[in-house]
């Protein structure tokens, strides 16, 4: 299985000005984080002051489609790329060297 990097940001055109509303809507938010999280469906997550964040999950292209797609139109995604761990990358070094 592949896994995939996503950075991210909060659409501020749907944060609601009403502080009671806003809070509401981080807490919905931050809950659905931490239920993915448990499910293991997103396996690293995190957030910067300025609301832009990042995400690992694994899966393929129709599973992440669909992830990625669960959050619209709150989370816009801005890059999503698949990635290899220290090992995958190694190993995938060590191809190039016996190659030659």
């Amino acid at each position: 299985m592949t896994r995939y990097y996503s950075s991210w940001h909060i659409n501020p055109a749907l944060i609601p000005t009403n502080p009671e509303e806003r809070m509401k809507l981080w807490h919905t938010l931050l809950e659905r984080v931490k239920a993915e999280m448990k499910m293991g469906a997103l396996t690293e997550w995190g957030i910067s002051p300025s609301f832009n964040g990042y995400s690992i999950r694994d899966g393929d292209e129709k599973g992440i489609m669909a992830a990625t797609s669960n959050w619209t139109p709150f989370i816009l995604v801005d890059s999503l790329e698949p990635i290899l761990t220290s090992d995958e990358a190694l190993d995938s070094v060590k191809r190039l060297e016996t190659k030659k």
